[in-house]
């Protein structure tokens, strides 16, 4: 599970641990921001240092957890600000880190979970995948490339015995959110959901193998808005401020 240390992630990682999960993966960039979520249960957690943009630290990473069977692409990052305007490294490293990272993650997971006799991809994506939000940078972009990859992915792995899952939050009680808030006030029109509902409503989805996860009341209704009538939903999303 990438970005296991905070916000969705280490909600997941708790609910999974819940569910009698026999061993889980914590992945995060850096050291120190997983020894309390390690401390939590250190018979079943085993701690990653995991950079999703760097191609040596994702081998590594796969030569440390030989044996998973689901893989969690939860990392993420949000740099705010208007596309036309705004620092161009900033936008790359959003879509190096939403896109680019997942993609590095599944291609070097899906031979691991094939050999351990099939399993599951998780790409927790956004309701942001269905329209571009003024002031939020690349991360709609970049979280609509994702759903798109991940509609690939669920189809090239279908013979290997893997299933592929697109979650699509709403807002959520995280940090992303409230650095979100500073650049696109509207978004806090919605009332967000604790990590832990998300959590306990992604397992659910997995568990009765939908392939589109709507985890909490306000995604539910974007995704029933979306199934209808896709140019409504843009609407209301690009017309946030």
């Amino acid at each position: 599970m990438t970005g296991a240390n905070r916000g969705i992630g280490r909600a997941l990682l708790a609910e999974c641990l819940a569910r009698d999960a026999a061993r889980a993966y914590a992945a995060a960039r850096r050291s120190e921001a997983l020894e309390p979520v390690t401390a939590a249960d250190p018979e079943r957690v085993v701690p990653l240092v995991l950079d999703v943009t760097s191609p040596q630290a994702i081998s590594a990473a796969v030569q440390a957890a030989p044996d998973v069977t689901v893989l969690v692409n939860n990392a993420g990052v949000v740099n705010l600000g208007h596309l036309i305007d705004m620092e161009l490294d900033a936008v790359e490293n959003v879509i190096r880190t939403n896109v680019l990272g997942p993609l590095r993650m599944v291609r070097a997971f899906a031979p691991v979970t094939e050999h351990n006799g099939g399993g599951a991809i998780v790409n927790v994506i956004s309701i942001g995948a269905f329209g571009g939000t003024p002031g939020v940078g690349g991360y709609p972009a970049s979280k609509a490339a994702l759903n798109l990859m991940t509609q690939a992915f669920r189809e090239d792995l279908v013979p290997r015995g893997i299933t592929v899952h697109g979650v699509f939050p709403g807002p959520v009680e995280t940090d992303m959110l409230a650095q979100a808030l500073s650049s696109a006030p509207d978004l806090g029109t919605y009332p967000p959901t604790t990590p832990q509902e998300v959590a306990r409503a992604i397992l659910d989805g997995l568990e009765r193998g939908d392939p589109e996860i709507f985890p909490d009341p306000i995604s539910r209704e974007i995704g029933e808005i979306w199934a209808r009538d896709p140019k409504d939903v843009e609407r209301r999303l690009t017309q946030m401020r």
